[in-house]
């Protein structure tokens, strides 16, 4: 091998190391850390209480990475993924209540409580606590989405489109759990609210349109007086964007990829137009990528324009092309406390209302569904319902 070859080759190599240090670290940290926490240190537990935590935790360490494989890759087992995906909720509340047991643990110090009894109490409390989020967490996963509605004021809204109803739907991510009752009651929800317009703001599914055909049948039946669009997210391209868009048009969906639509109530116009996730360019996938001068061209610039878009930060965009309105998902509102911190470093807002430039207003969703873990912890599902209102209704 040549000098050249080898300085080529290194970086390269060494660009590696990252891709597999990381989740290694982060798997001894989340199983170890309450290992060490709750059975090693300090409670001083009998010895047959320790040799059976230690296994139990490095058991599932151990096969955490397996399953994760076996459920998630292309055409994966879907009881795989739905272990693995339990596995790392259950693993991420227990670690981070763990680190929060600190707390406690100091205070019972503090009131002259010595170890052991002091670290019993605070493993127990924490398992306690665990437990009952857990339980919790599952409930408010599994439960069709309550509805939060907004008024949204867009001072190019004409008088005749002042009461627009518009109901977001994001992140349904239908998989491994079979979720087709949740979506049936998820869509008669929907019509419900007798919506003029509903949006799918992306992550429709994981998983082949085959594989989730019964969980997606109901999204036939939801109902709009204007119109039903749809967008791609950032799971459509694991491999099945095209065909969740060809399904959604057999489903009377109108997929708005890079395109827009008309829509005229009271002598009043809006533009409703979406574009692709911020990952579609990077797919590979042929005729895809997030392209807002396509999906606006021929449309009149006086008139408001309605953006869906699946990642809130594609609104740097939107605000440059004076969009009033995106809606987006992708967040989940964090799903799981306290990850909505690491959320926030990625994207300019986590859920709600939020202005950006002079004319842009983003809602973003906490979205209806949920990826992964089976749990939402104080970060609850939604369909999100805006009012537009006119400055003629003020």
């Amino acid at each position: 091998m040549s000098q050249t070859e080898e300085r080529v080759r290194a970086p390269r190599r060494g660009r590696r190391w990252p891709r597999v240090l990381i989740p290694v670290v982060a798997l001894v940290l989340l199983f170890g850390v309450p290992w060490w926490a709750l059975v090693f240190d300090g409670p001083q537990w009998p010895v047959a209480v320790v040799v059976l935590g230690t296994v139990v935790f490095l058991g599932a360490a151990i096969a955490f990475p397996i399953v994760m494989l076996r459920g998630h890759r292309h055409g994966g087992s879907d009881r795989a993924a739905r272990v693995a995906d339990t596995t790392l909720g259950v693993v991420w509340v227990l670690f981070t209540w763990t680190i929060l047991g600190t707390v406690p643990r100091a205070v019972l110090a503090i009131a002259g409580i010595a170890d052991p009894q002091r670290a019993r109490i605070v493993a127990g409390l924490v398992v306690v606590v665990v437990l009952v989020l857990l339980a919790w967490g599952s409930r408010e996963a599994m439960r069709v989405p309550r509805t939060r509605t907004t008024e949204v004021w867009l001072p190019r809204l004409g008088p005749g489109l002042d009461g627009t109803r518009v109901v977001v739907l994001a992140d349904t991510h239908f998989g491994p759990i079979d979720r087709a009752r949740w979506s049936a009651g998820t869509a008669a929800a929907i019509n419900r609210l007798e919506p003029d317009i509903v949006v799918h703001a992306g992550d429709i599914a994981d998983g082949s349109v085959t594989a989730r055909l019964a969980q997606a049948a109901p999204l036939a039946t939801v109902e709009a007086r204007l119109a039903k669009g749809a967008v791609t997210g950032n799971h459509e391209y694991f491999g099945a964007a095209q065909e969740w868009l060809d399904h959604l048009t057999e489903l009377g969906w109108q997929p708005l990829h890079n395109r827009h639509v008309l829509l005229e109530r009271g002598g009043d116009r809006l533009v409703l137009a979406g574009i692709d996730d911020r990952t579609a360019l990077s797919s590979g996938l042929a005729g895809h990528g997030a392209n807002l001068t396509e999906a606006l061209a021929g449309a009149d610039p006086e008139l408001p324009v309605l953006l869906v878009a699946h990642q809130p930060r594609q609104v740097a965009q939107a605000a440059a092309a004076g969009v009033d309105l995106q809606v987006s998902g992708h967040t989940h509102g964090g799903q799981i406390w306290p990850f909505h911190y690491l959320v926030r470093v990625d994207q300019p807002s986590v859920h709600g209302l939020s202005r950006h430039g002079a004319r842009t207003q983003l809602y973003t969703s906490r979205g209806a569904g949920f990826w992964g873990p089976p749990l939402r912890i104080f970060a609850p599902s939604e369909l999100s319902l805006l009012v537009l209102r006119s400055d003629s209704g003020r």
